[in-house]
């Protein structure tokens, strides 16, 4: 039923990289009109069209087979029209995850995102799916290799453009690369009815190019950007697209913006004319007019995070992620004259520092700020400057990070060996400001202070309880945290530029519950109370009985903003028709919801085919080679993603920048993996696949047991190199991991093609299952033990998958 003409590899590269394009894309999208972690609920839900393609496929494959070079085709086809169409119509359907709980409508309106997401992928994985079926054996391993190595050049070329071109006409782009793929796959598999096809195509293509250059995005009403544009007179004046973020400057000249976080109740001074700017349609900072005078900037030294000046003015200054350069200028108004300003977004700069230099003025420009664009752990690595003062302010946006939107981002910038590192960076009695938003009850500047402490614990520190001071308002809240101990002095002071200003002493070693909640008064002095029970050495009880999860974040597990407790979530559900459901931790609940429903849906579309078969289809065999199938396909469809976002998460340690380190990990992951699978059916000539599967894999599990040992050592070691030279460097770390990764699934193929062909679309559904399930899975595990356990628990799924391999023939009907 197959035939040896040539494999379509070049659409079939193609179609891979622009489907790897497309998901990334999706989740860069829904971050925007969204949320980052809606976003992740959407794309585990609508991968399922992976598997569902299989699942389909294994119904009714002697169609597949007669009629391969028709329906891979139009399968291509229709993911090209389908990635854009399903797009715009799911980005209109209005649709809030909070009202899940209550609102069946809003289930209705999942379901329908749902599908409209899925069908995309569903066409894509199809069209992967039937070449496996249609041509032999030996074809496998090359046409594995060319989805693989397509999908790594989608990845870095998808991930590049995204700075240079806007997301909505990066998915036009998307589209017209499959069209291209469809016009290729025509004349690769010599199609019947070729120039009908082709014609159709190129129809198709025009009537989308006259239909979405005006391809708008749709921001959630709940997003700070969409609340502001309802206000009078609110205009959108530009916009910037990078993977970094969504950048959107808005002037309102009827209400103008007053942007000054944690600012005094008893303020008096004008903040200045303002240009809003919000990352992602949120996260909200402001570009600053340029005083004439700098008494107008008095205004920001009636906030938190400007308490360091009154203890100490600073002779050297680090402010970590300066962007629009409202620290900057706080920093000019107390004349501090040597300044290092970090920022990790190149194109904030570019705004502030060109674009619109006529209305910022030199707040980069000038004799006594240096600029350095890089992450702040890599630079504080490279750098031997001592510093007396150390800022880091508001990072992530008010709104998203009072609902617990965050809880599912990773961030290497408040982990116990940050904070271990800004504090080798300081000069004696040098000082450490950290300022966060504040939520009710406490929990972030409780996780922030713990983290401090266990911080100068490891570092074996004396007296840490003289080392730390926290204050707060009705809006955030300034850790200290100093390389010496807080003076008596400086303590009087600190409590006089609270009183001046009506805010709140949080923690230092001589406060008292009754001088800690004076003016912004909650029930109870709950800050202080948690703050004192951590330096009484009783954290691990704060930890164990506080109905918000308090234990800091480590490298191992950088999730700073993961709060969740089942015991205030169920609080919180009983409390909903009362103002219950802005306490729950929502990034943490929608990623168990996603896990939940992708796991019961896929064990569902995993079986149900066995039931629907025609009748009069032979039987593949018993029930202990179906499983061997359902053990082997799932297994290393969780593993391999498993291991391959542990691995990830260790080079982002030590190429720091996240884009850096995604788009390397990811290309050489899945390159190598291609060259791998190239590979595999080369080295099985003289032995059986199992066997050569087997190898590949212990090979895999003593290399993923090695790096594990020995990466941290190597990463500290080189951790100084160029940035060029460490990139180079983890390339070929992951060469050899990947490589081997990217032979069990074609030998498996390649087996069943030999014994059980008809069962291969249903393994390649059920492998299509277990990857989404394992997205959700590896930020679980992690979230909970750790990426050790990660890699530890793909490994042990790859060498379950060495007693599960489907070598043996189907019992005769």
């Amino acid at each position: 039923m197959s035939d040896r003409s040539t494999p379509p590899y070049i659409s079939l590269m193609l179609l891979s990289a622009s489907a790897l394009g497309y998901e990334l894309l999706l989740m860069r999208l829904f971050s925007i009109i969204q949320w980052h972690h809606f976003a992740y609920l959407v794309i585990a839900l609508a991968l399922l069209g992976y598997g569902i393609s299989g699942s389909l496929l294994y119904l009714r494959p002697a169609i597949v087979l007669r009629r391969f070079s028709q329906l891979y085709s139009i399968a291509l086809l229709l993911f090209a029209i389908t990635s854009i169409s399903g797009f715009m119509l799911a980005q209109s359907i209005s649709f809030n995850i909070e009202e899940l709980f209550w609102n069946p409508a809003q289930t209705l309106r999942l379901i329908l995102i749902f599908l409209l997401l899925a069908l995309p992928f569903a066409f894509a994985a199809s069209a992967i799916c039937m070449t496996f079926m249609h041509y032999p054996r030996s074809d496998i391993s090359k046409l594995y290799a060319a989805d693989l190595i397509g999908a790594g050049f989608g990845a870095i070329i998808t991930l590049i453009a995204m700075y240079f071109v806007m997301p909505q006409h990066l998915l036009i782009g998307i589209s017209l690369a499959a069209m291209v793929a469809t016009l290729i796959a025509i004349q690769e598999t010599g199609t019947k009815h070729k120039t009908a096809l082709q014609l159709v195509t190129v129809g198709i293509t025009g009537f989308l190019l006259v239909l979405t250059p005006d391809l708008k995005l749709i921001y959630s009403p709940y997003k700070s950007l969409a609340q502001t544009l309802n206000i009078k007179g609110a205009t959108v004046i530009d916009q910037r697209a990078s993977p970094l973020g969504h950048l959107s400057l808005v002037v309102n000249p009827q209400v103008p913006f007053r942007h000054a976080p944690g600012l005094s109740l008893l303020n008096t001074a004008e903040p200045l004319e303002q240009i809003g700017l919000f990352i992602d349609g949120d996260n909200m900072s402001a570009i600053t007019r340029y005083p004439q005078r700098i008494e107008e900037l008095s205004y920001l030294d009636q906030t938190t995070s400007a308490l360091a000046y009154h203890l100490k003015t600073p002779d050297k200054l680090l402010v970590i992620g300066s962007g629009t350069g409202t620290d900057l200028l706080q920093a000019h108004y107390h004349r501090v004259n040597s300044i290092d300003a970090l920022e990790l977004n190149p194109q904030i700069v570019e705004l502030v520092n060109h674009d619109y230099r006529p209305f910022a003025g030199p707040v980069y420009d000038n004799p006594f700020t240096r600029l350095h664009i890089k992450e702040a752990r890599d630079y504080l690595l490279e750098s031997r400057q001592q510093y007396d003062l150390i800022k880091l302010s508001l990072t992530d946006g008010a709104s998203a990070s009072s609902s617990g939107l965050y809880a599912l981002n990773e961030s290497y910038l408040y982990t116990r060996e940050a904070m271990q590192l800004y504090l080798s960076k300081l000069r004696p009695d040098g000082i450490l400001s950290i300022t966060r938003w504040i939520k009710l009850p406490p929990r972030d500047s409780l996780k922030l202070f713990a983290t401090a402490y266990q911080a100068l614990e490891s570092m074996h520190h004396d007296e840490i309880e003289k080392r730390l001071l926290m204050i707060r308002n009705w809006q955030t809240s300034t850790l200290l945290i100093k390389n010496g101990l807080f003076t008596q002095s400086e303590l009087e002071r600190a409590e006089q530029f609270c009183r001046s200003r009506l805010f709140d002493q949080a923690y230092h070693h001589q406060l008292k519950a009754e001088q800690s909640n004076r003016y912004n008064r909650l029930s109870e002095a709950s800050f202080y109370q948690a703050n004192r029970q951590i330096v009484s050495g009783e954290l691990d009880a704060l930890i164990n009985n506080y109905k918000f999860e308090l234990q800091p974040a480590s490298d191992d597990r950088p999730y700073f903003n993961h709060f969740f407790k089942w015991q205030s979530f169920f609080e919180a559900m009983k409390l909903r028709g009362s103002g219950g459901m802005p306490l729950i931790e929502w990034g943490y609940v929608v990623l168990l919801l996603s896990l939940g429903i992708t796991g019961l849906l896929s064990a569902l579309l995993i079986l149900l085919p066995l039931l629907f078969r025609p009748k009069s289809t032979p039987p593949a065999g018993g029930s202990s080679l179906n499983g061997s199938v359902i053990g082997y396909f799932a297994a290393i469809g969780l593993a391999f993603l498993l291991i391959e976002i542990g691995t990830i998460q260790k080079f982002q340690l030590f190429l720091h920048h996240p884009i850096y380190a995604i788009a390397a990990s990811l290309t050489a992951f899945l390159c190598f993996s291609g060259l791998g699978s190239y590979l595999s059916e080369r080295l099985s000539h003289n032995q059986n696949y199992k066997q050569s599967a087997t190898k590949a894999i212990l090979m895999l599990c003593a290399i993923g047991l090695g790096y594990l040992l020995i990466l941290p050592e190597l990463f500290d070691a080189l951790i100084h190199l160029p940035m060029a030279t460490k990139i180079t460097l983890s390339i070929l770390l992951i060469a050899p991991m990947a490589i081997c990764m990217g032979m069990p699934f074609p030998l498996a193929i390649a087996a069943l093609k030999q014994t059980r062909a008809e069962q291969i679309p249903w393994a390649w559904g059920i492998n299509g299952y277990a990857s989404v399930i394992s997205a959700g899975l590896s930020t679980v595990i992690a979230i909970e033990y750790g990426f050790k356990a990660v890699l530890l628990c793909a490994i042990l799924l790859y060498l379950t998958a060495l007693i599960s391999f489907p070598d043996k023939p189907a019992n005769p009907a």
